[in-house]
């Protein structure tokens, strides 16, 4: 991952209710969810989820697919892989010894 794109994707999860949204959209992965039971769940108008949801689409965190009448958001878990990743490639200067606590802290989440 490019170092701008990280920066893209990190500035878009700046702010607390975009954090919410993508740590929202991840919970619910793969189904996704849509657009009104998001703002239901955030408790913050459609308009203002529209502007928030805009920012981490163009990040590339989130993708929309239409159906029928809904559109449906989801985490695109593979830019947080890219993202975490690109955060954690060079980790403790290549000791993975120095890393083992953060990947036994990952490791329960993800049976």
């Amino acid at each position: 991952m490019e170092t701008e794109v990280s920066i893209l994707a990190l500035a878009a999860l700046a702010q607390s209710t975009r954090l919410e949204a993508f740590r929202l959209l991840v919970r619910h992965e793969p189904d996704g969810l849509p657009a009104g039971d998001i703002s239901n769940h955030l408790v913050i108008p459609a308009n203002t989820l529209s502007s928030h949801l805009g920012v981490l689409t163009r990040a590339g965190l989130i993708r929309s697919e239409r159906r029928s009448r809904s559109i449906i958001y989801r985490a695109d878990l593979d830019r947080l892989r890219d993202l975490v990743l690109f955060l954690l490639k060079d980790c403790c200067g290549g000791r993975a010894d120095l890393c083992e606590t953060l990947l036994a802290e990952l490791a329960p989440c993800c049976p």
